[in-house]
């Protein structure tokens, strides 16, 4: 169901989280969101963070906008978006420790900064029926979209990376373990969809990463993760719009594959499962997959990455505008979304950087816009009235 997007051309978003400013340095940990926002030092940072997030956006002029992924903790790697799940379901130890990350091509040398990353891998262990326990995310959508008019998009990473990342004790194998946490994200979905989110993004399916990576434990491939896919958002597409985020991965910005991946080898296979849109990365990884992407999707909206994630360079309204250009001659404007091609926010940017790139994003799509009759977004950032310099004409 488009709500998010339904009457919208060109609409512009970003994936999800965003820099944390450097005096947001209260931590959730494994305290469930509610019971946090009882302290009211914790309540005042989080609110301020999220709102700083909103206003971010909004004074770049996106259409769409997200909560900066507040909720999560400030660890190396960008951990917390894993972290946060297997610390606030139900079916978990209480004590955290190393894990193995069940997941082929990760294995990164002592001295690389990825190493890093896998040595953050501390989690707690299944040791009983796998739950939402308190994950709250309609309580936290709820404390952002009060704070704007726009629509606020909540996500959530999939299934099948929660069960490479922990160690169990519960359940037989680890397909068991994956449909285990495809039932509790999926109710925990229903509630936020019930609550009237009207977007929610489903991140990071393994799908197009089997060509690379093999098949998920051994043992699904990629019809098997269009079924756990489906499963999962079961009961969502008649209350909400529904993005699936692809991704070739971006812990602390960095990219994880030496060679550049294409989407091609699974975009039949992708076009499968039940979402209303799906994201690409065609900034950092080219547009070279898009002519594909629009001859097999075309029941789905497609969203493009403009903006690379994992520089700090600020990307030119006319490089923006050219991608969007290139994008626009196989997929027509009305199923074409703008966004960046992954989170921001994952230990390695700062904000004034991803505010300019997000700011950028809508100039140049402001240009495609108008080359196409269509009405511009309002760019206060950009708007030559609340210049502090006083240009020559």
């Amino acid at each position: 169901m488009f709500k998010a997007t339904a009457n919208v051309m060109l609409p512009t978003s970003i994936i999800g989280s965003l820099p944390r400013p450097t005096w947001y340095n209260a931590t959730l940990g494994s305290k469930s969101f509610l019971e946090a926002m009882v302290n009211s030092r914790y309540r005042e940072q989080y609110e301020d963070a999220v709102s700083s997030f909103l206003r971010a956006q909004e004074v770049a002029g996106l259409d769409i906008c997200t909560d900066g992924d507040a909720h999560y903790d400030e660890e190396v790697g960008g951990m917390s978006w894993q972290s946060y799940p297997v610390t606030h379901m139900a079916g978990f130890s209480k004590e955290p420790q190393a894990s193995i990350y069940d997941v082929g091509a990760v294995a990164y040398p002592r001295g690389h900064i990825l190493h890093d990353f896998l040595e953050a891998r501390v989690f707690p262990k299944i040791v009983g029926p796998i739950g939402r326990g308190n994950l709250q995310y309609a309580a936290m959508w709820k404390v952002a979209q009060r704070m704007t008019k726009r629509p606020v998009k909540f996500g959530t990473i999939l299934p099948e990376l929660l069960a490479a990342s922990v160690a169990d004790d519960y359940y037989k194998d680890p397909i068991e373990r994956t449909m285990a946490f495809s039932a509790a994200l999926n109710a925990e979905l229903n509630e936020l969809a019930d609550a009237g989110c009207p977007l929610i993004q489903m991140e990071e399916p393994q799908i197009h990463m089997v060509p690379v990576r093999g098949k998920a434990f051994g043992k699904l491939d990629v019809n098997d993760l269009v079924k756990i896919f489906n499963a999962t958002i079961k009961g969502l597409k008649s209350k909400t719009e529904v993005w699936c985020h692809t991704c070739w991965g971006n812990p602390s910005q960095q990219r994880i594959f030496k060679e550049v991946q294409s989407y091609q080898p699974t975009l039949e296979a992708l076009n499968q499962i039940d979402a209303d849109a799906i994201t690409f990365e065609t900034c950092s990884s080219g547009p070279g997959d898009l002519k594909a992407i629009g001859e097999i999707i075309k029941d789905k909206k497609v969203v493009i990455g403009v903006i690379d994630h994992h520089t700090l360079q600020v990307e030119r309204p006319d490089e923006i505008a050219d991608l969007i250009r290139h994008a626009l001659k196989h997929i027509p404007p009305e199923r074409l979304i703008i966004s960046s091609d992954c989170g921001m926010g994952r230990e390695g940017m700062g904000r004034r950087h991803a505010t300019y790139k997000m700011v950028s994003m809508v100039l140049g799509t402001n240009i495609v816009r108008k080359e196409l009759g269509l009405p511009e977004a309002e760019c206060l950032a950009a708007d030559a009235r609340y210049s502090l310099t006083v240009m020559k004409s």
